[in-house]
């Protein structure tokens, strides 16, 4: 039996169509969007370049950048350190080491709002967990927490990378799993201590899913959002804002949605080049094989 050659486009068709009404159709738009001055209500005016402009020449956005650099710098070696720290105790083959694996692995799948609410009563001033601790080993005056402009940012730190290790260390598990155990032995043959095996063999043969995993939490740490809005709201006095949330906020709060998708595409340019760079040093420290 032929089947009409058109068939295959018909299943494809409710993909495709999904695809360009709610991917790359917004994309064209919001590019168009970023050169008006428009508020949702009225019609889009032709503005140029202003919405740039303003972005580049306005004090909140260079301080909103700021909190977004600070967030990536700590987020993304903290994740990655944590998520290979994970993987290499999972990879052991200990008892329970598959019970311990889909634990690491829930907070990725379970709600913000959720976590949110968990960790806001952990970082709660007055009756949280944390300073509780913390007034028990002697510190009489602990932190506010989500309330100082001096530790909001770090507390978000904490929730995204508790939240996304047991994602990272699925990814170097999968990396470990392929490692050549025969490589690893002659290692130990030849006199290598477990430590020397870790950084010379392991490491290297790891490389091409650690950059994976770098590229994953660069482009993560400049999305932050769910756990900016459920947690501190970009406060207090925006310590705590990054450029995905301050996008949100001229969008969906002001309503100034050129400003908020000349910002968009700010963001998508800073990204792009970040990774760009990353590729482009990649043959210094990737090894394939």
């Amino acid at each position: 039996m032929r089947y009409p050659k058109h068939l295959p486009f018909l299943f494809i068709a409710p993909m495709l169509i999904g695809l360009f009404v709610f991917r790359i159709g917004p994309i064209f738009a919001s590019f168009y969007v970023s050169f008006t001055e428009w508020n949702i209500l009225g019609a889009p005016r032709f503005v140029g370049l202003a919405n740039y402009r303003d972005a580049i020449e306005t004090e909140s956005f260079w301080h909103v950048m700021g909190n977004t650099v600070q967030f990536t710098l700590l987020y993304v070696p903290s994740v990655m350190a944590l998520g290979l720290a994970l993987a290499l105790l999972v990879h052991q083959g200990l008892k329970g080491s598959l019970v311990f694996r889909g634990l690491f692995f829930m907070p990725y799948i379970t709600s913000m709002v959720a976590v949110a609410l968990v960790w806001r009563w952990i970082f709660a001033s007055q009756h949280g967990l944390l300073n509780a601790f913390l007034r028990a080993i002697g510190i009489d005056d602990p932190p506010l927490w989500l309330g100082d402009p001096d530790y909001a940012l770090i507390a978000l730190v904490v929730v995204s990378v508790w939240q996304a290790a047991g994602f990272q260390m699925l990814l170097f598990l999968a990396g470990l799993q392929n490692v050549d155990g025969a490589i690893q032995d002659a290692a130990k043959v030849d006199g290598a201590t477990r430590w020397q095996v870790f950084r010379h063999v392991t490491l290297p043969l790891l490389s091409p899913v650690t950059f994976f995993v770098l590229i994953v939490s660069l482009i993560a740490s400049s999305q932050t959002f769910e756990a900016t809005y459920a947690l501190t709201g970009g406060g207090p006095q925006r310590s705590s804002t990054t450029l995905a949330f301050y996008i949100y906020q001229n969008a969906f709060v002001f309503f100034r949605m050129g400003y908020a998708s000349a910002l968009a595409y700010v963001l998508l340019t800073l990204v792009a080049s970040i990774a760009a760079l990353n590729f482009f040093l990649r043959r210094r420290w990737v090894h394939y094989g």
